[in-house]
């Protein structure tokens, strides 16, 4: 028996646990071997807390300051000890972390784990770490003690609905006086994991790399350690293979993709420190998450500080890897972290650095750096709108969906390919290219042959008020302000009438305005229309159109209302003017709302009253129906 049964206490798992413990209980994956590496990996979290612990606690390791982790095969027992003397977990941290998945995005995971293919890699890249031990082990038990407390506690499960938490044995307490120690009750179909050659395999496949030893202790009890255990970072370049730099990044990311850019370096002179830093190929799973932490390292003389420094913008928050400092002081606040001037220095250089590694890959390898911007494209575009400094940098890193192809284009492409006469860039901003290429404003471009950037990121939105510009050339929204494509030639080189509004015209203005009355800020003729009856636009001072949306869903739109643009040659426009000259004013006025209603509705809005839309176009319908002969 395990622990006091008399005074075990028995919990349920979170709910998102126990969904996730059926899955890896009833695992079909062939490879198992990542819960090796995700329980390794947890072990050296462990002794890195712990030794930082230290620094200001040198107790903590008193009699035991050799930092380890040992892994033992028990073929007689059946059972598989993964055991450390890290940092140790009392009664409430044993049923708070392995109890619950305190992570957003656990949703998202459950669901791509069950649709994916290579349900493995999702395991790796969302780290769920512990729970992966469910594959191959029927029964588990964790014995722990927290550094510097006098208790141990005892944590079992077989992976259904519960598990139950007791105070340790004598014998239990004894085995594990700082640390924590894992035994897995292995399946059958896992019994190669008791064999040293295969343990030995996986760990220098997955966690050679990591900092401290792993041990493994054979059936006399000796152990030797068979892991590099060393600081891959402050190796130089000629000694790492690209394989090395690999398996550093997926025990570093707890990731299984492969890296798309790597960066190693080292910085010497009025600060020391060194840099291994990865471009994942794959958004990691926390990449959404709302507070856009970033996940490097920062270590400081091979010391684990934290990885919540902050070494890096948020808008690079997707890069994962080490820094490690040979000048800054280990017992690092995060109050330091905030002001400390070598810290500011370091995220200024690291920043520069991996913004130049990303121009590089961007004109050096076209096909490598669309696929880094179809993964992290929307992330990058923050920093256009939050980092004034790097934003052109950024805008020329930037590939658009525009109406010219399907391909992404740079700006440089665009600028390149500009119309004679055309002297700004042109985009919209909007859900979905589908939509976008549907939505009548772009018809007097499309006309002339002009390409306009089709924008449909929600960061989109922000980015463009700044206002922008690329080589000279204004960006500028097509659902925004006036536009006046005069001096670009129609494609099909004929010739567009242009004349100033007529009276008649100016009557249809005015008889539209008066209608809708506060629903609009303004009536005007139409440049951007060539076949539709209307659209609605945003003025020059106010904010784009989609903006205004987006921020009306957060309850912090200003209300602004839009202007009314209507094509003067288009029928139902023309018939407002005959409508009020005949003295139908009733009939003008129902017109003006449906032409307000229409244009509302090809911007993916719902009219005001969607009733009254519905029996003005049912009148207008059934009037135009003509009886059968």
């Amino acid at each position: 028996m395990n622990g006091d049964a008399a005074t075990a206490e028995t919990h349920q798992f979170q709910a998102e646990v126990a969904e996730l413990l059926n899955l890896m209980v009833h695992s079909v994956y062939s490879e198992t071997d990542v819960f090796l590496r995700e329980l390794v990996s947890n072990a050296s979290d462990a002794l890195d807390k712990v030794r930082y612990e230290a620094i200001a606690r040198p107790e903590l390791l008193a009699g035991d300051e050799k930092l380890a982790i040992r892994i033992k095969p028990d073929a007689v027992a059946n059972t598989l000890t993964i055991a450390d003397n890290g940092i140790g977990m009392d009664r409430q941290e044993l049923v708070d972390n392995l109890g619950t998945v305190a992570r957003s995005g656990t949703k998202a995971f459950l669901k791509g784990i069950k649709d994916a293919k290579d349900g493995l890699g999702l395991i790796g890249q969302f780290g769920v770490g512990f729970y992966a031990a469910f594959m191959v082990a029927d029964r588990i038990v964790v014995t722990s003690r927290r550094a510097g407390t006098e208790e141990a506690w005892v944590w079992t499960s077989s992976g259904g609905a519960g598990f139950d938490v007791a105070p340790a044995s004598p014998e239990q307490a004894e085995r594990v006086r700082r640390g924590t120690e894992i035994v897995l009750h292995l399946k059958d179909d896992a019994a190669r994991y008791l064999q040293p050659f295969e343990l030995e395999r996986v760990i220098r496949t997955y966690s050679d790399h990591i900092l401290f030893p792993i041990e493994l202790v054979d059936d006399k009890g000796e152990a030797r350690q068979v892991n590099a255990a060393s600081a891959l970072w402050q190796r130089a370049k000629s000694e790492v293979t690209a394989e090395d730099y690999t398996q550093a990044y997926r025990s570093i990311a707890n990731a299984f993709d492969e890296p798309a850019l790597t960066l190693h370096y080292k910085v010497e002179g009025r600060q020391s420190y060194a840099v291994l830093l990865f471009v994942p190929t794959m958004p990691p799973f926390d990449l959404a998450d709302p507070g856009r932490k970033g996940r490097v390292k920062l270590y400081v003389r091979r010391v684990f500080i934290t990885d919540d420094a902050e070494l890096l913008p948020a808008w690079l928050r997707f890069v994962r890897g080490v820094v490690d400092s040979e000048d800054l002081p280990l017992n690092l606040s995060r109050e330091m972290l905030q002001n400390n001037p070598q810290v500011k220095q370091i995220r200024s250089g690291l920043t520069t650095r991996v913004l130049g590694e990303l121009e590089s890959c961007a004109s050096k390898d076209a096909d490598a750096w669309l696929r880094i911007w179809h993964a992290f494209g929307p992330v990058l575009k923050e920093g256009m709108y939050e980092d004034q400094e790097r934003a052109a940098q950024l805008l020329a890193l930037a590939r658009f969906a525009t109406t010219a192809g399907d391909t992404l284009r740079s700006l440089k492409d665009y600028v390149a390919d500009l119309k004679p006469g055309q002297s700004e860039i042109y985009y919209l901003v909007g859900e979905s290219a589908e939509r976008l290429k549907a939505n009548p404003k772009l018809e007097a471009a499309r006309a002339r042959g002009i390409e306009v950037l089709l924008l449909t990121d929600p960061i989109d939105a922000f980015w463009t008020m700044m206002p922008p510009e690329f080589d000279g050339k204004k960006l500028r929204s097509l659902s925004q302000g006036d536009v006046d494509f005069g001096e670009v030639p129609l494609a099909d080189g004929g010739t567009e009438e242009t004349k100033a509004t007529g009276e008649d015209e100016a009557a249809i203005l005015k008889t539209v305005k008066e209608s809708l009355g506060e629903a609009i800020s303004d009536v005007r003729a139409s440049q951007r229309l060539t076949d539709s009856a209307a659209c609605l636009v945003a003025s020059d001072q106010g904010r784009d159109r989609e903006l205004e949306r987006l921020l009306a869903r957060a309850n912090r739109g200003s209300g602004a209302k839009p202007i009314l643009e209507l094509n003067m040659r288009h029928a139902l426009v023309k018939a407002v003017g005959a409508a009020q000259a005949a003295g139908q004013a009733a009939e003008a006025a129902d017109i003006a709302a449906l032409l307000l209603d229409q244009a509302h509705i090809l911007d993916g809005e719902i009219p005001a009253d969607p009733a009254a839309f519905a029996r003005r176009l049912n009148a207008f319908v059934v009037r135009g129906l003509k009886p059968p002969a």
